[in-house]
């Protein structure tokens, strides 16, 4: 007799709850749709008021826990998902899709991010200055900001939560957080560990549900100090809007369309490596993902056949099964999308060079499964040129020199991640300083970063703040200037200044 799905609940101030609603959705598995992952709380505004009420509360106390304190309750989060990285790699698969090889790295870097933050804890550094003034001592200091909603994705169920998390939670703020509909049960491991080390009550909470009746009412609350977000950009837009009557601080990380330079002299079995790895990696599912392959013309044929004969022999399937390559779309609709801009490049005339159709058979049937895809001919007017996919589907666009290959590759609305692929230096050098992106990669692909740097884009993928780093205090404090004035007497900056200094 099959187990009956487990019924997931919120978590508000420390406690496992149902919705207000007394309503639940289905998580389900898109390798095989018949698996029900389990059903979770489909919350609405009540829900959120609760949790941002218990969040502002635990604020007034977790705000005075020195960070060296907070950052090793982090480190202990991050300990936690060393310890129990399998499962939650596996659960990651099953909701997801993705290979489980991929969402071991997933977990790896909440364990990364929750290491590194831990440390910040005690680097949270301000700075000392001379005063323009005698016997005065002027210094700055980073101090948190209140209540942060989080509202993350799919694609990376565990990665993008933690580097929202941890960050906020070691500089002394408090957070709601709201999973994807498609991934939620990731992030409810994420707050069982949360749990688990000992965050006290209200520190972390946990609300499921949809973007209109969690995400709307969590970004218009005016209890949240700050919202950060990472999905698309039209949805990025509303946020942005619907924070911006209260003056909240908002953090956007949102689409792609990055592109692989590769040059006439570049190591071409390399090259190929990392552009396959970059466009199918996570069946093209990455704001990262190598969305367009620019490649000069004295290799553009022979490239070409490579990438197709490579691609041909992927294997797709279910990501649990350790010889995949490649799994499913996310859902029914993420599919439709990916067959839809396939027939827009066929309409628009590119060239098909292999994929291209959905697969069938006894073992896709339950599943959301695609050929990896690939046009060649592509060029800038096309849609498949200037457009995210968020699919496995690849366009490959000829040009002749260096300056044209720049030129294409920052012909784009996005400026999340590029690359180049050459054994010249100067070339590589002149096209980290020219590609307009947030993240360059030197004979590596699009996708790749590391948690100890800073990660985020330009232009319509992000709206400046920083992920990863040192750099993701920024967005989650908040700088204060103080002065200490020990001379005994009045002292006016800008007035008092004329005789301070004499010369005979």
């Amino acid at each position: 007799m099959a187990k009956k799905p487990t019924v997931y609940k919120n978590y508000i101030n420390g406690e496992w709850v149902a919705s207000v609603t007394k309503k639940t959705f289905a998580n389900v598995n898109p390798a095989d749709t018949s698996d029900i992952v389990g059903y979770f709380q489909d919350s609405d505004e009540r829900d959120v008021n609760a949790a941002v009420a218990a969040a502002k509360a635990a604020y007034e106390k977790w705000r005075l826990v020195p960070a060296p304190k907070r950052g090793e309750l982090v480190m202990k989060l991050g300990w936690w998902l060393m310890e129990n990285k399998e499962k939650l790699a596996k659960d990651a698969t099953r909701e997801m899709g993705k290979i489980l090889k991929e969402t071991r790295g997933d977990v790896q870097e909440g364990i990364d991010m929750a290491l590194f933050c831990a440390g910040e804890g005690r680097r949270m550094y301000g700075e000392t200055t001379p005063s323009e003034l005698p016997n005065k001592w002027a210094m700055t200091m980073r101090q948190p900001l209140g209540v942060c909603g989080l509202i993350t994705p799919w694609n990376f169920p565990m990665a993008i939560p933690t580097w929202k998390m941890m960050p906020a939670l070691v500089c002394g703020n408090t957070v709601v957080i709201k999973p994807a509909t498609l991934t939620p049960l990731t992030v409810w491991n994420l707050v069982k560990g949360a749990e688990a080390v000992g965050f006290p009550k209200g520190v972390v909470n946990y609300v499921t549900g949809s973007g209109r009746k969690v995400g709307d009412p969590l970004c218009k609350h005016p209890d949240v100090a700050l919202v950060s977000f990472t999905g698309s950009t039209d949805v990025g837009r509303q946020i942005n809007l619907a924070c911006a009557p209260s003056f909240k601080r908002v953090g956007l990380e949102m689409g792609g369309k990055n592109a692989v330079i590769v040059m006439d002299d570049a190591n071409l079995d390399l090259a190929l490596d990392g552009v396959l790895w970059g466009a199918f990696g996570t069946t093209g599912q990455r704001c990262t993902a190598t969305s367009r392959c620019l490649v000069q013309k004295g290799v553009y044929e022979k490239f070409l056949a490579m990438l197709a004969k490579r691609a041909k022999a992927l294997k797709v399937g279910d990501g649990a099964d350790e010889s995949v390559d490649m799994g499913p779309a996310v859902d029914e609709g993420q599919l439709k999308t990916d067959l839809e801009y396939v027939e827009i490049a066929k309409k628009e005339g590119a060239r098909l060079i292999c994929g291209g159709k959905r697969l069938t058979g006894p073992k896709y049937k339950n599943g959301f499964f695609m050929e990896p895809t690939i046009f060649a001919d592509v060029t800038p007017k096309m849609r498949l040129f200037k457009e995210e996919v968020f699919g496995p589907v690849l366009a490959v666009v000829p040009f002749k020199t260096f300056e044209e290959g720049v030129a294409l590759q920052n012909d784009c609305l996005y400026g999340l991640s590029g690359s180049i692929y050459t054994q010249d230096v100067n070339k590589a050098f002149a096209a980290m300083r020219d590609v307009h992106t947030g993240l360059f990669y030197v004979n590596a692909p699009t996708i790749g970063a590391e948690n100890h740097l800073p990660f985020g884009g330009v232009k319509q993928t992000g709206n400046g703040h920083r992920e990863g780093g040192w750099e993701a205090l920024e967005l989650f404090s908040e700088w204060k200037a103080i002065y200490v004035d020990f001379s005994g007497s009045l002292q006016r900056a800008q007035i008092d200044t004329d005789d301070i200094v004499k010369v005979e």
